[in-house]
């Protein structure tokens, strides 16, 4: 007698854990129960196509690693699907929410969210909280950390970063480069109460110290910048990464491209922008009638320093007040501003090169999507992946 909860075979022979089809063009799949157990990790067979490159290829999973090789005792996770490396969120916050550091526990779903949504990868732009224990956890996306953002009193979002004077801060970029994993993160402008705009926060000549004892410490600096003149002189000081980068013109664009200095514009985070100015109106007008404007020409403002050969990455900026999970809005967002391609890339393989991780190769850690529809044709697809890989293990 045939057991009933027997895996369906392939055509030779091998157990299909997924069977992926389509109904009226829109692609599904089924997962047999066990196609995601505890336990030793599982020796998957897949057959697709292969980003960025395009190429149909057959590959295995083993021990949690990516090979070409054949392997015999393999179960069938899908055929016929477009292969995503994992999505990288290069800028959010795990272990924060809008009033400082959380518990493990919160930090926990943070992630969870972030891994669910496919960000595999993610580099911490500033938190207060020690997330250490992450490292630990298989099921858990990587985290590349930047230590806790450093500020000046009273001039950013109240228990979020270190806040230090400029005569103490070469000290702080020490002490943070030190806490995270070869980033640090300062916080190039915010708002003056005194003029009632965005204005930088640090003293040029105190920056370009802090930024070359980082380096001397083994570590790249990025900042926040919104406004206009806290990027020239950040990028004029030498500086490796802007984070959101409005307030960016020609010259600055320019030397950005010239020196390889990164940017992650973090789309969704400037939709925000007119609430922002909304709220500040009453009490800053200025600083209203500024933010509204540099919202309003955000899209040209990245699509010039795409143009102009300035690395761009995705980043959701989640933590604080935004959500995690919505790297694929982030996605959605960048392709307006270059293409799906180039969101994808700057979501994905260039990410990951980015920050030393690398992509999909011989022997590469098994972190990618499985999608049903080639997201260079429809972005919806990242969105909606049929599986999602981590460390060799269907986590979603």
């Amino acid at each position: 007698m045939s057991n009933p909860h027997a895996l369906p075979l392939d055509a030779l022979g091998r157990p299909i854990r997924a069977v992926t089809h389509t109904h009226g063009g829109h692609p599904h799949s089924h997962v047999h129960p066990d196609a995601a157990a505890s336990g030793p990790a599982p020796r998957w067979r897949l057959r697709g196509t292969f980003l960025p490159g395009g190429e149909e290829r057959e590959a295995w999973i083993v021990d949690g690693r990516l090979t070409f090789e054949p392997v015999a005792d393999a179960d069938t996770l899908a055929t016929g699907v477009w292969i995503l490396p994992g999505l990288v969120d290069a800028h959010c916050h795990v272990g924060l929410d809008a009033h400082g550091a959380v518990d493990a526990a919160t930090s926990e779903r943070q992630a969870l969210t972030d891994r669910d949504a496919g960000a595999l990868l993610l580099r911490d732009a500033g938190s207060p909280a020690d997330t250490r224990w992450i490292d630990g956890r298989d099921d858990l996306p990587r985290i590349i950390r930047a230590g806790r953002h450093i500020a000046r009193p009273r001039r950013y979002i109240r228990n979020f970063a270190a806040e230090v004077e400029p005569d103490a801060l070469v000290d702080e970029v020490r002490t943070q480069a030190a806490r995270g994993d070869g980033w640090v993160k300062l916080v190039g402008d915010w708002i003056d109460r005194d003029t009632g705009d965005l204005a930088p926060l640090w003293p040029v000549d105190v920056v370009r110290r802090a930024i070359d004892a980082a380096h001397g410490a083994g570590a790249r600096v990025t900042a926040h910048c919104f406004e206009e003149r806290s990027v020239a002189e950040l990028v004029a000081a030498g500086i490796d990464g802007i984070e959101h980068g409005t307030g960016l013109d020609d010259a600055t664009i320019e030397a950005m491209a010239a020196r390889g200095v990164s940017l992650v514009p973090t789309m969704v985070n400037l939709e925000t922008f007119p609430g922002i100015a909304d709220a500040g109106e009453a009490k800053f007008p200025r600083y209203a009638v500024h933010m509204r404007a540099l919202h309003g020409r955000r899209f040209d403002t990245m699509a010039r320093a795409v143009e102009a050969g300035v690395p761009v990455f995705a980043g959701t900026d989640a933590g604080g007040s935004l959500a995690h999970g919505l790297i694929g809005e982030e996605v959605a967002l960048l392709a307006r501003v270059g293409g799906a391609e180039f969101a994808l890339g700057a979501a994905s393989w260039r990410a990951r090169d980015w920050l030393g991780v690398g992509a999909l190769g011989e022997g590469s850690s098994a972190d990618l999507l499985i999608l049903g529809a080639d997201p260079r044709v429809d972005l919806r697809a990242v969105r909606a992946p049929l599986f999602v890989v981590l460390r060799g293990r269907v986590v979603r």
